[in-house]
């Protein structure tokens, strides 16, 4: 569809934000439980879960709780004898480094869009991936709750990142895994796309004539 054509309910779209977690970096929880819940008698999707549960969790990835407490509290509570140092190499061995979508497709689509990633994380996870992961070059704007103080589905954070896209909501198409956060972006005006693999995101960009 040409720009001539297109209409204020179908836009041409100028900017696309996407989630990290199982979008572009698959997450395999279980390399992480292994050495921090080593002692426990649960169950690694349970104890993956509690952590989840816990009450600095919601501070730990909106910036409020810092790292070596983080690492500190987890220890007490598991009664894990590791040292920050391998709290931290474990606690990024969740990120599993193939990534699920290719660097050439952030390449084709940095040529017609901007693009921006949007991810509720924390510091020791947004370091470790600066550091290692080639694909964020793409990438000019990262927006991270903690760095936010806000994690999804929270307005806050959606509206750091359309500030970072500098295009108008409805010219923004924004990628998640969680339908929960695919809704709350679709509510504050933002094009929203469940990710479900490779295949079907590619489907919907050539849609939009995002791809050829």
């Amino acid at each position: 569809m040409s720009k001539a054509t297109r209409t204020s309910n179908n836009p041409e779209i100028e900017a696309i934000i996407f989630d990290i977690g199982r979008v572009i970096i698959d997450l395999d929880p279980s390399r992480a439980i292994a050495a921090i819940g080593a002692a426990s008698t649960l169950a690694p999707d349970k104890l993956w879960a509690a952590v989840q549960k816990d009450p600095l969790w919601d501070g730990w990835q909106e910036g409020r709780v810092t790292p070596h407490d983080w690492y500190e509290n987890l220890i007490a509570r598991f009664h894990t004898p590791i040292s920050f140092g391998e709290f931290c190499n474990a606690w990024n061995s969740v990120l599993v480094p193939k990534l699920l979508l290719p660097d050439h497709l952030f390449m084709q689509l940095s040529k017609k869009c901007r693009l921006v990633l949007l991810s509720n994380t924390d510091p020791i996870h947004v370091a470790y991936m600066e550091s290692k992961f080639k694909f964020l070059r793409f990438f000019p704007k990262r927006i991270y709750s903690c760095d936010v103080g806000a994690s999804k589905p929270s307005l806050k954070i959606f509206r750091a990142a359309i500030r970072a896209a500098a295009v108008p909501a409805n010219r923004i198409l924004y990628i998640d895994d969680i339908r929960q956060y695919v809704l709350a972006a679709r509510r504050i005006g933002l094009n929203a796309t469940q990710f479900r693999s490779r295949r079907q995101l590619e489907a919907a960009m050539r849609q939009r004539s995002l791809l050829p």
